[in-house]
């Protein structure tokens, strides 16, 4: 096992063991059907040697796309019939950017986050070796990018704004990587993560 992969198994392990406060979280509007879906938080084994050290695997919607378009997320998806999580995160990451199933080390699952729009979304936090050759669906990635992990979970870099959404008043979380805007369900997973694992702690 890697470094990162052992030390983030550590930090989920005693992070999950405790009673968390504060995580971020998005109301439902009454009457909404919910739908599961899994994504996968895929981090790389990369040394701190080696530039950044381990980042995170992050993809870009089209912006052609109904839904979603051109927004920065995670690789993954909803939950067929018969899956469970970890499944079709997996699932996902391999049809959306050929992710090879064989590489992925699971840690496990982290806090479910229910969207506004009526999804409710397990992350599954796991390594997967650095520099895989990674080939984007153009049908539902525009591209992907690796951000550094220590970038992404420092709430230093966390900037909350506000935005006024079917009639009220949301607060968000964003960030800027490369010229890439992370915000939104995907920044509020990050942000989670963050203190689910004391990331800022386990960082000293």
């Amino acid at each position: 096992m890697s470094d990162i992969a052992h030390r983030l198994t550590e930090m989920h392990r005693r992070g999950h063991a405790r009673p968390i406060h504060g995580l971020r979280r998005e109301t439902m509007p009454p009457g909404r059907d919910q739908r599961p879906a899994a994504v996968l938080i895929a981090v790389t084994e990369r040394k701190a040697s080696d530039g950044h050290g381990p980042g995170v695997i992050l993809i870009e919607r089209p912006a052609k796309m109904r839904k979603h378009a051109g927004q920065v997320a995670f690789p993954g998806g909803a939950i067929d019939p018969g899956e469970g999580p970890v499944e079709a995160a997996l699932r996902e990451a391999h049809e959306e950017i050929a992710l090879p199933l064989s590489k992925v080390n699971v840690i496990g699952t982290t806090d479910v986050f229910d969207t506004a729009t009526g999804f409710k979304i397990t992350p599954v936090l796991a390594t997967i070796p650095p520099d895989l050759p990674l080939n984007p669906n153009p049908a539902e990635v525009d591209e992907w990018f690796e951000a550094p992990l220590s970038f992404v979970l420092d709430h230093a870099n966390h900037d909350e704004r506000h935005v006024e959404w079917e009639g009220s008043r949301r607060r968000y979380i964003e960030m800027f990587w490369e010229g890439h805007r992370i915000w939104g369900v995907t920044a509020a997973i990050i942000e989670n993560l963050a203190i689910r694992l004391a990331w800022r702690e386990g960082a000293r």
